[in-house]
């Protein structure tokens, strides 16, 4: 292997200096979702700068620069910091490696937004079961594709590695290999759920290390293709919202809603970070006031004695 040799660590160029992050990333075997993202971002970043220069050129102001080139492009902040995000830790990696001083790079503030998630009207078109005689296969494991998104969560990824083993219809859980934070996960499989895919499965077939949700040619799908089947299904049923993400938001703010508890909520998502979950509840702050009286504890109080709090005027 020829190894590459400088005058100075800061003779290094942007563009080898990212060969030399993206190599180290691969070295700690980040998957593969992990290196997509930095490659993504980092051909906006190469848009911006030219990647010849030395990377000592890249200073804390050039940062600055960036982060206002970005928001002429009319990006929301949060979309502002995930490229943010690609371009601490590659410029870190710089400055643990000597090629760059060391200088600190903060997320800018970016307002909490309240998600969109799909209404109780447009679930009850998306899950209407489909006419199981006259269907296409592909309405049909689209169908069980949204019921499986909306019953577990899941993000897309996860629920297009699951294999029709991974599903356990007699102790009704389901096992997923396939996380952002890479470990095992067993969650619960709901009744209607299990019903979806018995039906579903009898239809689809297949063997045990076969992937649930296949392609045409009955191996791993992308996310592009159960995207681009969902935006039809949906538009067919008369739903604008296309988004399958939108099914995990939609999951946690019925489950929060209908008073699950949060560190379950924690646990079923997948999150390893107790705050990352609780953003949900300023997510949807509007609608936690939907039967706040019943609920409430004060309320529920009087409501149970049957007595109503009266004020006295004073004399």
């Amino acid at each position: 292997m020829k190894k590459m040799l400088f005058k100075q660590k800061s003779d290094i160029s942007i563009e080898v200096a990212y060969e030399l992050f993206f190599r180290k990333c691969k070295v700690k075997n980040l998957s593969e979702q992990s290196l997509t993202y930095y490659n993504d971002k980092y051909r906006i970043l190469s848009s911006y700068v030219d990647t010849s220069e030395p990377i000592n050129l890249f200073t804390r102001d050039v940062v600055d620069d960036y982060i206002l080139w970005l928001r002429g492009k009319d990006l929301k902040d949060v979309t502002i910091n995930s490229y943010l995000r690609m371009l601490r830790a590659f410029l870190y990696f710089c400055m643990e490696s000597g090629y760059l001083e060391t200088y600190q790079i903060k997320m800018i503030k970016a307002n909490k937004e309240i998600k969109q998630t799909y209404t109780d009207e447009e679930l009850a078109k998306l899950l209407k079961r489909p006419n199981m005689s006259k269907c296409s296969f592909a309405e049909l494991k689209t169908w069980a594709y949204i019921n499986y998104l909306l019953g577990t969560g899941n993000r897309i990824s996860t629920a297009l590695s699951v294999r029709i083993g991974d599903i356990d219809f007699d102790n009704d859980v389901i096992t997923l290999t396939k996380l952002k934070n890479r470990k095992q996960q067993v969650i619960p499989l709901s009744h209607t759920l299990a019903d979806v895919l018995s039906d579903y499965l009898e239809i689809r077939g297949g063997n045990e290390d076969d992937y649930l949700f296949c392609n045409d040619y009955g191996t791993k799908a992308s996310t592009r293709t159960y995207q681009d089947l969902l935006t039809k299904y949906n538009h067919n049923r008369g739903v604008l919202k296309t988004s399958s993400h939108l099914f995990r938001h939609t999951f946690a703010k019925n489950w929060i809603l209908a008073g699950g508890d949060i560190i379950r909520l924690q646990k079923i998502l997948g999150h390893s970070d107790l705050s990352v979950t609780k953003e949900y509840l300023n997510m949807f702050g509007q609608d936690l006031q939907i039967d706040f009286d019943k609920f409430n504890p004060l309320d529920r109080f009087n409501r149970d004695k049957g007595e109503k709090i009266q004020i006295k005027k004073r004399a």
